[in-house]
């Protein structure tokens, strides 16, 4: 079957040759009074622009021209352009282009072609501007594919710098790129990874899919069997972990601290990695858990800031108040196995005594021995203080 294309006279497809640059500055005057967007474009931009509506109208010339293949190709048509374009310019503004551009040949080429060749040439155009859309759309597709794969490489290596504590100019750099630059009140979740993640893509993926319908941003990696993500603008960190629960897989999953931009939070992960390594140590552990929660299993897993927080907020307190008797008093309760009477009576105190100093126990540490993982977090917490400055298990163990 024929195409409007083959039906026009050689006449008219001379003619409609001889206008090419006549219609190209039509079309490009036209996009500029219909389109804000275009009268923004820097000087550059704009160039570029013209040249893609000049290039569409020869390359639809050269179509219509020629005695090769009924579909057009159109693909070449954005050629002429950087892929930087595609930042600049929308998909949908480059539909916009495209509609005026056709537009423009649509309505000059009735005036250059002889009253018998007006259908053909309608036509040819109708098959040109689909074929010209679709060829758009196959630009920005690989544009933005070629954008994301970059961008999930620039993610990776920003989380990992962060995870490793370097902060220098090009990290800094990076993470502006990818929209971090002013980032506040950041914490890290750790937990495993979830099954069947692959190469872990789609596991980023799916966690930017949840951060983004929470209104979140986030930065994610994956490492072999734990999954890390970084979440900014935190304003209750139990909440966020919550929310992002289902993105991890069976196990413990972990929130450090929250601190005050990107580049603290090598202090955030540390804590959130160290917790999910030691939550084992407690099986009844809440899920979510702070990493401040598992201060003692991290002790035992020989993490010095988290041995150095129970001493600050622990045992540093316990001595300073009332001349050490509540160091005394947790340390008795404790050994007693939390009998009352047998802790009095080890003081040579009333119980009543022991139970005040007890509430304010509470009080300066925020630790309540008569419940279980806090008393077992205490007993670490002394236990830690009798042992040499600096004491570590040995190598091996």
């Amino acid at each position: 079957m024929a195409t409007g294309r083959q039906r026009i006279s050689t006449r008219s497809r001379e003619r409609i040759a001889r206008a090419a640059g006549d219609l190209a500055t039509t079309a490009t005057q036209e996009v500029e009074d219909t389109y804000e967007w275009y009268r923004q474009l820097s000087a550059e931009d704009r160039s570029w622009v013209g040249l893609v509506a000049q290039s569409g109208i020869t390359a639809f010339l050269h179509w219509l021209g020629g005695e090769g293949e009924d579909r057009p190709g159109a693909a070449g048509v954005f050629g002429t352009a950087p892929q930087e374009l595609t930042r600049s310019i929308s998909l949908s503004q480059t539909l916009d282009l495209v509609r005026t551009v056709v537009a423009v040949v649509e309505r000059e080429v009735d005036g250059l072609v002889s009253r018998s060749d007006r259908q053909a040439a309608r036509e040819a155009v109708l098959v040109y501007s689909r074929e010209i859309a679709f060829a758009a759309a196959q630009v920005y597709a690989a544009a933005a594919e070629v954008r994301g794969a970059w961008d999930a490489r620039l993610e990776g290596l920003v989380v990992d710098s962060v995870l490793r504590g370097e902060a220098d100019d090009a990290i800094r750099s990076r993470a502006a790129a990818l929209g971090w630059g002013s980032a506040t009140d950041v914490a890290v979740i750790v937990g495993t990874t979830p099954p069947r993640s692959g190469t872990g893509f789609g596991t980023v993926d799916t966690v930017h899919r949840q951060t983004n319908r929470l209104g979140l941003a986030a930065l994610v990696t994956v490492q072999g069997p734990r999954l890390i993500a970084i979440v900014a603008h935190v304003e209750d960190d139990l909440d966020i972990a919550r929310a992002l629960l289902g993105v991890f897989g069976d196990g413990p999953v972990v929130i450090g601290p929250v601190v005050p931009h990107l580049f603290a939070a090598g202090r955030s992960a540390r804590a959130a990695i160290s917790g999910h390594t030691a939550a084992p140590a407690w099986p009844h552990a809440p899920r979510p858990a702070r990493a401040d929660d598992l201060l003692a299993e991290r002790a035992l897993i020989g993490d010095l800031p988290a041995r150095a927080a129970l001493g600050d907020r622990i045992v540093r307190p316990l001595l300073e108040t009332s001349g050490g008797h509540l160091f005394e008093t947790a340390t008795a309760y404790l050994d007693s196995g939390g009998n009352l009477e047998a802790a009095a009576r080890g003081l040579f105190v009333h119980a009543n005594t022991v139970r005040y100093r007890l509430g304010r126990v509470i009080d300066v540490t925020g630790y309540d021995v008569t419940d279980p993982h806090d008393a077992f977090t205490v007993r670490i917490a002394l236990a830690l203080s009798r042992l040499p400055r600096g004491a570590r298990a040995p190598s091996g163990l």
